[in-house]
């Protein structure tokens, strides 16, 4: 049996005797390696599953219309976000973060083999039946069109596996990201933020496999097979995951004190008028922390120093949401951006040919739309080691290193800069569309009518967001970790995620608003294109809003900052940030 730690932990498996430091050192080390390693291959099946799905429902498999396809990706990309606090409550209260993590990479098989399966015929009528007889009505030709039609075909068995991917998409990202820094914590702070470092990098390291190999092979070779794929990286993600575990150092479940801690602030700060007498004592005046009974777990002067923390840590993560409005456009408003712009073939010496079946031409074959991620991953992939080795030493020893906050600060700077980028080349690309400098390109199934301007001027964009979340991401992530109470630290890291998921769902919130009647991106004579929309001016939107709000979080992190500097912070010591 593995021996008791402090707090209820259990050292790793392998610890027998009293080691050295450098063999410890080597241990946390090597559990740390393996929590990494785990991290890139779910990341690569997320992005195996996410990359292409529109192109998957919207081919003829199925033959969902482009926005059922669209609000399906919707689905999965908010659900792997909103449920994040979800998995941080249950592994605080019931599973504790390495059951959670191992139940979660489960779920995540099961689940994830659900879309291979529908891959081929067979698969498909096992789960989802004969395909409807309803013959497919052609495009409409003008405006106004009718209602789209009934239920897409095997919606039910998709949306239960997008659903259930989201799910255990979320509580990975929460748990395993806690779970790993908990791996390396005892080698002190400096350990831990090289780690979210790496985390990071690890993160990104999966996407590029992902995309590179993953995303080509379902556009332009099979779905079966690009499917398959994900499935594999999850199986070997668990097996590693359950190899490791003798060195992990696990902690039980310690309850989660956000359901005490607010209603014991609801009695303390509710006002006379809104709160019934119950609420109250019997004299109706508010109970103090050192009024009450004693109770098993944490006392009630503790949550109330905990609802402080979260009334201090909430605010600065709620202004990051706009950031995360800005953020998600790479995998939505950039991407319909690039698919009308002149993507170039593979291989430079075929012809272009939009006419050409590019399932029968191998040497027609065009570069994936998705590898234009691979702009914003490269940028995080170099930078990240360079800042890790070079940049963060040489200003720790010049105590010029700046704070958490104070990087997130400056990654919000730049997810701007990005967002004003996109805008300057919507209007040029505009402005070739007006000229009539336009090329006709087949990507998948579907025809565009993009401007001659090559794809390649938006790589400026993709390396700046990439460059805001090295400063913005990795930062916000260290900030979640580092100021939650231990018996809050789940809950806090799925507030951190849900957050971004909020974000998201935010700025394509914004996108259904603009393309009302009147608004910037309703453009129905175009029939999903966006020729003539004005989505530079959505752009230049989101650059505003991240402008008051960036000076917003400047103001809300410098108060916090001199809060934490002053007499009060001497409080904080005592809470348990095991």
């Amino acid at each position: 049996m593995p021996g008791g730690m402090p707090g209820g932990e259990l050292r790793p498996l392998l610890a027998r005797g009293p080691p050295g430091p450098g063999r410890r050192r080597r241990r946390r080390r090597a559990a740390g390696a393996a929590v990494l390693l785990v991290q890139a291959l779910e990341r690569a099946a997320y992005f195996g599953v996410a990359a292409n799905l529109v192109l998957y429902l919207n081919g003829a498999n199925f033959h969902w219309a482009g926005q059922q396809a669209s609000r399906a990706a919707l689905v999965f990309l908010g659900a792997s976000y909103l449920l994040a606090p979800v998995g941080g409550w249950l592994a605080d209260v019931y599973l504790g973060r390495y059951r959670a993590v191992a139940l979660s990479l489960l779920l995540y098989l099961a689940a994830s083999g659900l879309l291979p399966a529908t891959a081929f015929p067979d698969g498909r009528r096992s789960f989802c039946g004969e395909v409807p007889t309803v013959p497919l009505t052609p495009a409409c030709p003008r405006p106004p069109c009718p209602l789209a039609s009934p239920s897409p075909y095997c919606a039910p068995t998709l949306y239960a596996a997008l659903l259930l991917l989201g799910l255990a998409a979320s509580s990975i990202r929460t748990n395993l990201t806690s779970f790993g820094a908990d791996q390396v914590m005892v080698l002190g702070r400096d350990a831990t933020r090289r780690f979210f470092n790496w985390f990071y990098w690890s993160i990104n390291l999966g996407a590029v496999l992902s995309l590179l190999v993953v995303a080509f092979i379902q556009q332009n070779i099979s779905f079966l097979v690009g499917y398959s794929i994900p499935v594999g990286c999850v199986g070997l993600a668990f097996f590693i995951f359950l190899f490791a575990t003798p060195i992990f150092i696990t902690k039980p479940p310690t309850g989660s004190q956000v359901s005490s801690m607010l209603k014991l602030a609801f009695r303390n700060y509710c006002p006379r008028l809104w709160c019934p007498r119950s609420a109250r004592d019997p004299q109706g005046a508010r109970l103090l922390p050192d009024q009450r009974s004693p109770q098993a777990g944490a006392s009630p002067r503790e949550d109330v120093a905990n609802f402080q923390v979260l009334v201090k840590v909430l605010p600065v993560m709620v202004t990051l949401v706009p950031y995360w409005m800005v953020y998600f456009q790479m995998q939505s408003t950039y991407v319909l951006q690039g698919l009308h712009l002149h993507i170039p073939n593979i291989f430079p010496g075929s012809p272009i040919n939009s006419s050409v079946d590019l399932r029968t031409q191998g040497s027609s074959y065009k570069i994936p739309e998705a590898w234009l991620l691979l702009a914003n991953v490269v940028v995080v992939l170099l930078l990240v080691p360079l800042k890790d080795h070079l940049i963060d030493p040489f200003l720790v020893r010049r105590k010029l290193l700046p704070s958490a906050l104070q990087k997130m600060a400056l990654g919000m700077f730049f997810g701007f800069t990005s967002v004003i980028v996109a805008g300057v080349l919507e209007m040029e690309r505009l402005h070739y569309i007006h000229q009539n400098e336009t090329v006709t390109q087949q990507i998948g199934l579907d025809q565009y009518y993009a401007a001659s301007l090559s794809i390649a001027w938006q790589i400026p964009q993709y390396l700046l967001i990439g460059i805001s979340e090295i400063f913005a991401s990795i930062p916000g992530l260290e900030f979640a970790y580092s100021e939650a109470p231990r018996s809050m630290q789940g809950a806090i890291m799925g507030i951190f995620f849900g957050l971004s998921g909020v974000g998201s769902l935010l700025g394509s919130s914004l996108v259904a608003l603009l393309s009302l009647p009147g608004g910037w991106l309703h453009c129905p004579e175009d029939f999903g294109n966006i020729n003539n929309c004005r989505m530079d001016l959505y752009f230049f939107l989101l650059a505003g809003i991240q402008a008051v709000t960036g000076l917003l979080f400047a103001w809300i992190a410098g108060r916090y900052e001199r809060a934490a500097q002053g007499p009060a912070s001497q409080g904080s010591a005592t809470r348990d940030r095991g």
